[in-house]
């Protein structure tokens, strides 16, 4: 388990999940909203850039990748506040 965790595999398998979940929200909500894949994407995608930040970490990837991951999910999440509104 400790080899699966640190090689970054279970993170491969979170994001999976949320690129399903993504999907199964999209179709979902084909009917009733035309605009639904594209606020389930920013209001994913912050997540999503944290879990590559952490990712990156787990395989020993360089800092400058980690902080870059990290500050990417910030303009996504900022994106998806301003669409809430």
């Amino acid at each position: 388990m400790q080899e699966f965790v640190l090689s970054g595999r279970a993170v491969d398998l979170v994001l999976l999940v949320i690129a399903i979940e993504f999907i199964v929200l999209v179709t979902l909500a084909r009917g009733r909203r035309k605009r639904a894949a594209v606020d389930w994407f920013f209001a994913l995608m912050p997540g999503a850039m944290l879990l590559l930040a952490l990712r990156a970490a787990l395989v020993g990837a360089g800092w400058p990748w980690v902080a870059l991951l990290i500050a990417a999910s910030f303009p996504f999440h900022l994106i998806d506040l301003m669409r809430r509104r």
